[in-house]
């Protein structure tokens, strides 16, 4: 039974690497966004490192996109997936680029990204 859970746990990391590159038309959806409550950070290579903080609770999720559906983006390992709703996808408005997630209204953040960098408390 130990050697079951181990296998499965090595195979999820040996996947959880595995990711392909982001679209050329979802090209924008790559930054650093955020909102007070909300950090998702897209890289090229189709990762996506979010973290959620309201009230007590924390919601984290480090993975690879899996597809777009439509706007939306899932992002998961096997059949432990997510999808984010974009309302409106990335769109820049008076200089600023913007995108509404999960009913979140995110802001890029025009810097470099650097996913060591807490954003939320």
């Amino acid at each position: 039974m130990k050697l079951r859970i181990i296998s499965i746990l090595l195979f999820i990391l040996l996947i959880s690497g595995c990711s392909e590159p982001l679209p050329l038309d979802k090209l924008d959806y790559q930054g650093d966004w955020q909102h007070a409550n909300v950090r998702l950070v897209i890289t090229k290579d189709g990762k996506v490192s979010y973290r959620k903080v309201i009230g007590g609770t924390t919601t984290t999720i480090d993975a690879p996109i899996k597809s777009f559906i439509g706007d939306n983006i899932e992002v998961g390992v096997g059949w432990f997936t997510t999808v984010f709703e974009v309302s409106e996808p990335p769109q820049q408005i008076d200089g600023l680029w913007l995108m509404t997630v999960d009913g979140y209204r995110l802001t890029k953040n025009q810097g470099q990204v650097d996913l060591n960098r807490p954003s939320l408390h």
